[in-house]
């Protein structure tokens, strides 16, 4: 019979031998990570979130610890964006326009009615063009690693439907802290009041501010119906999300333990685009079944309202530097199959 201690160590190797061979042979140190993120642990982000750091465990055979803060705990995304950068939390998902007060060409992303459909956003993004952009972030402090997606913002509010560009004067809206989405809406004649995220259910419940503009999935999430009775498919900004690591915290990093990041979030992320389209369908039925009435901004409205904010655009093209938007526009077009002039 086997003695216990025997047993022990015969289990031990046995363990061992099923971890892949390039894990046992790596340079793969015990590491615990924190991933910050401002949504609810049921946004589909944040699900993205939480099997990233369950496939960063397995690659590394259980030695990369990456643990998932939801909701806002770790602070708003400008906060968790300065922590990144001193190397206290090592990864976060942010909007890219979020991104604009370190580098100003990530301005371009926040610009209104820039990508019409999801798919224009993947092949930009995940071209010459997204590598551009990351590149940009290393002399910031920080790494990209990639794109995911939020989705297209909608606008919500307790006062009327918005059916019209008119319709929109007049309402104080919340909006990111980045300037060029501060004037747009307050081009389209709204009052914008730029708030971090975790502080706007109570700006809303108490009338603060009228409205606010996001994707369903996170109107539903964060249960903002409960305090806005109207949302419109205005669809006037698509949000990009990029992937971060904090550069201080990478550079004490391993190769073997970077690339076993970087493949996680490269795999991960067809998933996370996919469910998030998956999830923004079923929100907005979901969001009707609860009683939020859901009104229509019809396609002439949307060119009315890219009219409007034709000037916002030409500003913010410039300052967020004319050379990397006109590579931007081309690449679009270049998907939409527009000829070349």
């Amino acid at each position: 019979m086997m003695s216990k201690g025997k047993g022990a160590i015969l289990a031990g190797f046995v363990a061992a031998l099923v971890l892949s061979p390039t894990v046992q042979a790596a340079d793969i140190k015990d590491r615990n990570l924190k991933i910050a993120a401002v949504l609810q642990t049921d946004s589909p982000y944040v699900i993205a979130a939480q099997k990233l750091a369950d496939l960063i465990r397995e690659k590394s055979g259980g030695k990369i610890k990456a643990r998932v803060y939801a909701g806002g705990s770790l602070g708003g995304d400008v906060t968790v964006i300065s922590s990144l950068q001193g190397g206290t939390i090592e990864m976060t998902m942010v909007s890219a326009g979020l991104l604009s007060g370190l580098s100003k060409e990530f301005i371009l992303f926040s610009q209104p009615l820039l990508f019409d459909e999801s798919k224009e956003a993947y092949a930009v993004l995940d071209g010459p063009v997204g590598k551009k952009f990351l590149d940009l972030l290393p002399p910031k402090g920080l790494i990209g690693l990639g794109w995911w997606e939020y989705g297209h913002h909608n606008l919500t509010n307790s006062r009327r439907p918005v059916t019209k560009l008119k319709d929109i004067q007049g309402l104080k809206i919340r909006v990111q802290q980045i300037a060029v989405v501060i004037d747009a809406f307050n081009a389209l004649g709204a009052n914008a009041v730029p708030m971090p995220f975790p502080e706007v259910y109570t700006a809303l419940e108490t009338k603060t501010v009228d409205g606010q503009a996001n994707t369903f999935a996170s109107i539903l999430t964060t249960k903002f119906n409960e305090v806005q009775k109207y949302v419109s498919t205005t669809r006037h900004i698509y949000d990009p999300i990029v992937v971060l690591f904090s550069k201080k915290a990478w550079d004490g990093l391993s190769n073997d333990e970077r690339k076993i990041i970087q493949d996680a979030v490269a795999e991960v992320t067809p998933s996370q685009r996919q469910l998030n389209q998956e999830t923004e369908v079923r929100a907005l039925e979901e969001l009707k079944t609860k009683g939020m009435i859901v009104a229509e901004f019809p396609p002439e409205e949307r060119e009315r309202m890219r009219t409007r904010l034709k000037p916002v655009r030409e500003k913010y093209e410039k300052a967020g530097d004319s050379a990397m938007a006109e590579q931007l526009n081309a690449e679009i077009e270049k998907v939409r199959g527009v000829p070349s002039k």
